[in-house]
C-alpha cells in the first residue's frame, strides 16, 4: 500500500504544498526532455507504465475521490502531450507543458467527461485524454510551423 501511494503521489511530487499538479506536470516535462533525448520510445514507454501504474496504484491504494495529491495521472497525461515532440527543445516542451495544463486545468469537453466519472479511471482518464488533445494540437502545430520546433 505505501508503494501504491507513493506512485499515486508522482513519487512525491504530489507532496508540493502549492499547485502539486502543476509541479508534477513541471516535472513531467524535465524528465520527458530527457527520455526524448534517449528516444522518443522511451516516452511512449513512460506514459504508457504511468497510465496503467497509475491506474493500478490509485485502485490499491483505494483512493477516494480525487485529492490533490494524487498526480501520477499528470505524468502520463504530460507524457502523452510530448509524444508529439520528435525531439527536446524550449518551445516544443513549454508547448506541450502549457497545452496539457490548459485541458487539464478547465476540463473542456471529454476531458469534463472524464473527471467526472469514479474511481481510478475517472482519476486517470481526465488526464490522459488532455494529454491525447495536447498532442494533438501540438502536432498540427509542428507540421504548419516546423521551424518553430526544430
Amino acid at each position: 500500500m505505501r508503494i501504491a501511494r507513493f506512485i499515486a503521489a508522482g513519487f512525491g511530487t504530489g507532496d508540493a504544498r502549492i499547485a502539486p499538479g502543476t509541479v508534477a506536470s513541471a516535472a513531467a516535462v524535465l524528465s520527458g526532455a530527457v527520455l526524448l533525448l534517449v528516444s522518443p520510445l522511451a516516452v511512449a514507454v513512460a506514459a504508457l507504465l504511468a497510465t496503467v501504474g497509475g491506474f493500478v496504484a490509485v485502485r490499491r491504494a483505494d483512493i477516494k475521490g480525487d485529492p490533490g495529491w494524487v498526480v501520477i495521472d499528470e505524468f502520463a497525461g504530460q507524457w502523452i502531450a510530448m509524444l508529439a515532440l520528435a525531439r527536446p527543445t524550449m518551445y516544443g516542451l513549454l508547448a506541450a507543458f502549457v497545452l496539457f495544463r490548459i485541458f487539464d486545468i478547465t476540463k473542456l469537453g471529454p476531458v469534463g467527461w472524464a473527471d467526472r466519472q469514479h474511481g481510478a479511471f475517472g482519476i486517470m482518464a481526465d488526464d490522459v485524454i488532455a494529454g491525447v488533445i495536447a498532442a494533438l494540437i501540438l502536432g498540427i502545430a509542428r507540421a504548419v510551423l516546423p521551424d518553430l520546433f526544430l
